[in-house]
């Protein structure tokens, strides 16, 4: 044995004789919240090394070429993948979830350093995108091989994973009680003291990582001098509603670009295309270039001239309706780009983006408030706040999250109150519109959806493969009925027989009750086939489509107590009513307890 497994089996051996689980857990927090915050910084400071290193040694932004960068870091992301990964990439956060569901939280060990290469090329050059989603699924890859380092269980894997996910918010915004939320409105967990108390550890740990490498600097310099007003409620609700068509218009765009790439034959058609596209956008508006914080920090200090920054529409920018016009088309199009940079190949995440367009719509809602010449008058700046709360709510359908993660960011609680009232009727209206996020979509339709549901979730963790039984007789259509019962029915534990052709198709199925009236009538043995009894059954199991939802429905709604599983046409195997619900109240004991 290796004398690094020798180290490792004796730790372990030492810690299941002195360490409680509960304690190990909480060790493990600590730990996982540690590298999540490294995770975070590393790829902020290798993101911010090459921006700095591209405004230093070239002369786009002198000559308002900048626009070409984009294309030159989505080329290096793809000669990567190509020629060093060699395997596409995943989009962040959904690949965390569909591991959590279907794969018991396992995550290859090289999506661990994989986006600390990716997202800074894409970012650092100037993509449309931002660095929370590769951070989470950075951390997340890091917490699930520490997990199967130390031999720890499916559940708990689960929670280490949403604790690096909760240590990777908590470290880039340092919102530990909004990086909590999250990770319970996503990962779907169940917010009890057993998670409550590793999520805040994890949390904290990352928090005070991120302070010792980066000290007091934030994301976003604000602080609330205009209070929220009574007469302000109607504004804030118009916000809610302008957010929840944002959101709408968010999540419909994402997959439409995403569609319309799918076209393209080649990666290589859709870098070129996805490239020119980008960079025709960011000549129009320069503030879709790379993550967007800058532009935040400028419309949050009233700056919207410098948020803006340098376009071709200069000439009429002193026209307020054209500063309206502009917020808003980056409104539009930041969408457009994001999911752009996505298709083209490029690696990011969409919260970041999310709150871009978020803070241009409250703007953007603000300005035209205090401008349509009624004598009204509402905080810009707390707009702009409001705003990318409410399209976090309507996106991600995570409207505590949008509450707590900018009250934490404005250091305090005086906007609670519009918040709350921005976020409830953006959600509301979102949700009623979409069921699920561009997180949870695909991830629906494939079944590998956990919720906050636990039946359904329960259903999500089980495995088809695990509930199929193989140990049936088959028998051939030609087959008479004396074979049958010599071959078939005396050599069987089972009342239930499966008719298979030649090509191991399934053709019918013959029950002990089909031939109990004539099994023992021996003029019949020669002359009537196995053809003469079979039917069809009540329904079947196609193994490539049918989810465990699927197939309890089938159940359900059939009546049976066992159903055939078709497998790429083919006879595969039977899945009985008791398996399938002894294995259900297995998964439900260990999921809740």
């Amino acid at each position: 044995m290796p004398k690094n497994n020798s180290y490792l089996k004796r730790f372990l051996i030492w810690r299941y004789k002195y360490i409680s689980q509960k304690n190990f857990v909480f060790l493990l927090s600590i730990l996982v919240g540690l590298l999540a915050g490294l995770v975070s910084v590393t790829l902020k400071n290798i993101t911010f090394s090459i921006e700095a290193l591209l405004e230093k040694g070239i002369v786009f932004s002198q000559n308002q070429l900048y626009f070409i960068l984009p294309v030159i870091g989505l080329l290096l992301v793809f000669l990567f993948v190509k020629y060093i990964s060699k395997r596409p990439i995943e989009h962040a956060i959904p690949s965390v979830l569909f591991s959590l569901s279907k794969k018991g939280g396992i995550l290859n060990y090289k999506k661990i350093y994989y986006p600390l290469i990716t997202a800074p090329l894409t970012v650092g050059f100037g993509g449309s995108v931002g660095l929370l989603g590769p951070a989470i699924v950075s951390g997340a890859s890091l917490s699930s091989n520490l997990s199967r380092l130390f031999h720890i269980d499916k559940k708990t894997r689960t929670l280490l994973i949403a604790c690096a996910s909760a240590g990777a918010i908590a470290s880039i915004f340092k919102s530990p009680i909004a990086a909590i939320v999250f990770a319970v409105e996503v990962f779907s967990l169940d917010l009890t003291f057993a998670s409550l108390l590793p999520l805040l550890i994890a949390s904290v740990s990352s928090v005070l990582t991120s302070y010792f490498f980066l000290g007091n600097e934030v994301l976003f310099n604000f602080k609330v001098t205009d209070t929220f007003a009574l007469k302000d409620t109607v504004f804030y609700l118009i916000l809610g509603v302008g957010t929840a068509f944002g959101s709408i218009y968010f999540s419909k765009i994402y997959f439409a670009v995403l569609k319309f790439f799918n076209r393209f034959k080649t990666s290589k058609q859709r870098l070129i295309f996805g490239g020119l596209a980008i960079g025709i956008m960011l000549y129009f508006i320069p503030p879709l270039y790379g993550e967007g914080f800058g532009f935040i920090n400028n419309l949050l200090a009233g700056d919207h001239l410098s948020a803006l920054g340098k376009t071709p529409f200069d000439d009429y920018i002193d026209n307020i309706w054209v500063v309206i016009t502009l917020l808003f088309g980056i409104t539009v199009f930041k969408a457009i780009a994001m999911t752009t940079t996505f298709a083209a190949g490029g690696t990011g995440g969409i919260i970041i983006p999310t709150l871009v367009m978020g803070s241009a719509l409250g703007n953007v809602v603000a300005k035209i408030i205090n401008n349509i010449g009624f004598g009204f008058h509402v905080s810009e700046a707390n707009f702009t706040l409001v705003g990318m709360a409410g399209l976090i709510a309507g996106v991600l359908h995570a409207p505590l999250t949008a509450i707590f993660l900018i009250a934490e960011v404005t250091g305090g609680y005086a906007l609670f109150v519009p918040l709350m009232i921005t976020v409830s009727m953006s959600f509301i209206l979102t949700k009623n519109a979409m069921e699920y996020t561009i997180y949870t979509r695909e991830l629906a339709e494939k079944g590998a959806l956990l919720t906050h549901d636990k039946d359904k979730s329960v259903l999500t963790l089980m495995n088809i493969d695990n509930v199929i039984e193989t140990s049936f007789i088959k028998l051939s259509p030609e087959m008479t009925l004396g074979d049958m019962l010599h071959k078939g029915v005396a050599k069987s534990s089972r009342n239930l027989f499966p008719v298979i052709n030649s090509e191991e198709q399934l053709v019918g199925i013959i029950l002990l009750d089909d031939i109990r009236n004539v099994m023992f009538d021996q003029t019949l043995y020669n002359c009537t086939s196995v053809e003469t009894f079979m039917h069809n059954p009540p329904d079947y199991i196609i193994y490539e489509k049918d989810n465990m939802h699927r197939v309890m429905k089938k159940f359900q709604n059939s009546g049976a107590w066992n159903l055939p599983v078709i497998k790429e046409g083919k006879y595969l195997g039977f899945v009985s009513k008791s398996k399938l619900l002894t294995a259900y109240r297995r998964e439900l004991i260990n999921f809740t307890s």
